[in-house]
């Protein structure tokens, strides 16, 4: 992505004058499973190993690379470790597949989630290793507990954004707690089970970031797995957060698409559903969206978003598409419906997301959402 760097800790940097940074976010990404296997088996039959590293992101390329910044969650170690950690599913990619994240652009990606543990330390540290030589800055997981609280701050734009990962699946957790770092182990940043321990994690973290970033933008991985409707403490992080400071919060787990509000004037995505996902060949819920930003040094601009299907299972798996015409709309008609659980505000993204929207100009599909100038609120 253009006018993308990784940089050290330093005060923030100015941004041009009238022109806001724009940033692309995608959701759940696992390059291994099948998305491995559909890769070395189209490998096998004659195509080129490039062109199947480009192969996931490339219809919707065109699109992420209108924005600045590309930004999603991957959802896999990287290793060859065959060590699992006992739990329901364990996903890995071979770490040549990271190749999939260059050749789609991505600038930087959350590890704050329950499969980034799947394969035990070896397999985290083997993907902060792959990572690192790639030059992808990641955040949300680390070597410790301090590393994986610490924010990832890249330029885009001109604009320093920090970003925050946690994995927090409330009272409803099912994953082992050894996916969380702790001071002297390996893991995840985030908790277990106590959301007040969240909240001041959140706080201490957004406010040590903010002293060296222009923006900060956590990415929770939460919810209920199928739910469209976020759960109270996901609501209750997302308010917490954007009090504490966050300039927007991002989220994924669900599988499915959530609600998306403003509060405060800060835009919070509770998930953005799968995306590059080769953890299920043929999902059974295929909408999904490209959510796309834009951002000033004094926060949110306004954003719209570009409707997907996830893949087109079994001719081209795992590879999101752009949709238009009706499936748009029923994809539209989802964010509008999820949208509207009263009394948290949510209805405030709905204006623009009536069906029948226009796209905007030269972008098909493209679904304008209001800015905060117009719809900010309580």
């Amino acid at each position: 992505t253009p006018g993308t760097s990784a940089q050290p800790a330093g005060p923030p940097a100015a941004l041009a004058p009238g022109r806001p940074v724009t940033l692309v976010i995608g959701g759940d990404v696992t390059v291994g499973h099948h998305y491995q296997t559909y890769f070395d088996e189209q490998v096998g039959k004659g195509r080129s190993r490039e062109e199947m590293f480009a192969y996931g992101f490339r219809e919707v390329k065109p699109f992420a690379d209108t924005g600045d910044l590309f930004v999603v969650n991957l959802e896999c170690p990287y290793t060859d470790s065959t060590e699992k950690l006992p739990k329901n599913f364990n996903f890995r990619a071979r770490p040549e597949l990271v190749n999939v994240l260059t050749a789609g652009g991505v600038g930087v990606v959350s590890l704050a989630n329950n499969h980034m543990m799947d394969y035990g330390a070896q397999g985290l540290l083997d993907t902060l290793t792959t990572l690192e030589a790639a030059r992808i800055p990641f955040f949300g997981a680390g070597r410790n507990l301090a590393e994986a609280r610490r924010p990832a701050i890249v330029t885009a734009g001109g604009l320093r954004i920090a970003f925050l990962g946690y994995f927090f699946l409330g009272t409803r957790n099912i994953e082992p707690p050894q996916v969380y770092a702790t001071e002297t182990t390996p893991g995840v940043a985030g908790h277990f089970s106590d959301v007040e321990v969240m909240e001041r994690m959140l706080r201490e973290d957004i406010t040590a970031a903010k002293a060296r970033a222009d923006l900060v933008l956590p990415f929770f991985h939460w919810g209920i797995e199928g739910n469209t409707t976020p759960e109270p403490y996901q609501v209750r992080l997302a308010h917490a957060a954007i009090d504490a400071g966050a300039a927007g919060v991002l989220g994924s787990h669900p599988h499915v698409l959530q609600s998306m509000e403003l509060y405060l004037g800060a835009p919070v995505v509770y998930s953005l559903g799968n995306f590059v996902f080769g953890g299920n060949w043929n999902p059974r819920d295929k909408r999904s969206v490209l959510w796309r930003a834009r951002f000033t040094p004094t926060g949110y601009l306004s954003s719209d978003v570009l409707p997907l299907r996830t893949d087109r299972y079994p001719e081209f798996p795992v590879q999101p598409v752009p949709v238009t015409g009706a499936e748009a709309e029923g994809v539209i008609t989802l964010l509008r419906t999820a949208s509207q659980e009263p009394g948290r505000g949510l209805e405030r993204m709905l204006p623009a997301l009536e069906p029948g929207a226009s796209p905007e100009p030269g972008e098909p599909g493209a679904r304008p959402l209001p800015s905060s100038n117009v719809r900010g609120g309580e």
